[in-house]
């Protein structure tokens, strides 16, 4: 069983020409309400990969929470540990997506920052049953840090995907197995550049250093990086039209989760992952670019299909 805890949020998407500059207003081409925060996002992707899906998180007592609730429900993700906070609201994420595809993002947490310590210490039951949990930082750190303690305590895999990146002590990082990280994250995290591969080698050597087993750091177009004591290797990304990024290291995390759960390799779950993860970008949204896994099964005719498309 996979176990995600973190945030929900409700994606308020405007489609714009450009990103406004500070001061300057844009006329958007489009406007939608999506389910989104990073851990709901995924917790649906792992769901609609056919995992075993727990959620762990928190909501207001308004109808964006219950919308939000349902949706990962309707996915096949359990919702029952997604609490109800009496003195939040739901959180809301405010998404521009410029027609290049890159996006910029402003987030009002609500209840997400309501999620304490002591809710995930009533999770125990879950934990027990769970085989790798996957958690972000858009709950507080010290949630955080109760949900990787309580995962190693009961032998489960750890993945912290860390974004928004803030600093992480060394008993977070610590706790970590797996931590994955995109260029501007790692650079955060370490104090280091990342401009070029040789760069986000050191950066990543100085976060193991600290505790961290391995690291998984995205490139975007470029694929990921995949850092261990003893190796490291690259992994291309395919080439596909970007249309939003929204989802995209949601969609990578899941599909590792779910990869790891079922027992497959590391550089099996990475194959998996980063054809999810082109499938995302093609589509937009954020649970609604999520591709289910009799898609990613044919991953192949789609790619080619694509590339015909785009030729």
């Amino acid at each position: 069983m996979i176990t995600v805890v973190g945030s929900l949020n409700m994606d308020l998407v405007i489609t714009a020409p450009t990103i406004p500059r500070p001061g300057e207003t844009v006329l958007g081409t489009s406007f939608k309400q999506i389910p989104g925060g990073k851990g709901a996002n995924q917790a649906d992707a792992a769901a609609k990969l056919k995992a075993d899906v727990t959620m762990i998180g928190a909501v207001g007592k308004d109808s964006m929470g219950e919308q939000l609730k349902r949706s990962l429900e309707s996915d096949g993700v359990d919702v029952q540990r997604v609490l109800e906070k009496d003195d939040y609201s739901t959180g809301v994420a405010a998404i521009i997506v410029e027609e290049k595809g890159n996006n910029a993002i402003a987030v009002a947490p609500g209840a997400n920052y309501g999620l304490t310590p002591e809710d995930i210490e009533n999770m125990e039951e879950c934990f027990k049953k769970t085989n790798v949990m996957i958690v972000q930082l858009e709950t507080p750190l010290e949630t955080v840090r109760k949900a990787l303690k309580m995962a190693k305590d009961f032998g489960a895999i750890t993945i912290l995907n860390p974004a928004p990146a803030r600093e992480l002590d060394e008993e977070i990082l610590s706790l970590t197995d797996i931590l994955t990280p995109n260029e501007t994250e790692l650079e955060i995290l370490s104090g280091l550049p990342t401009d070029n591969l040789d760069d986000i080698q050191i950066a990543a050597e100085k976060l193991m250093e600290k505790g961290v087993k391995e690291m998984i750091v995205t490139l975007g177009g470029q694929g990921c990086m995949h850092i261990t004591k003893e190796n490291i290797s690259v992994m291309p990304a395919y080439k596909v039209k970007v249309v939003d990024t929204t989802a995209a290291g949601d969609s990578f995390n899941g599909a590792i989760g779910v990869a790891l759960d079922e027992g497959k390799t590391m550089e099996e779950a990475l194959k998996f992952a980063m054809k999810v993860g082109a499938m995302t970008v093609s589509k937009a949204g954020a649970q609604t670019s999520l591709p289910y896994l009799n898609e990613v099964e044919n991953f192949d005719q789609w790619y080619e299909k694509m590339s015909i498309l785009e030729d």
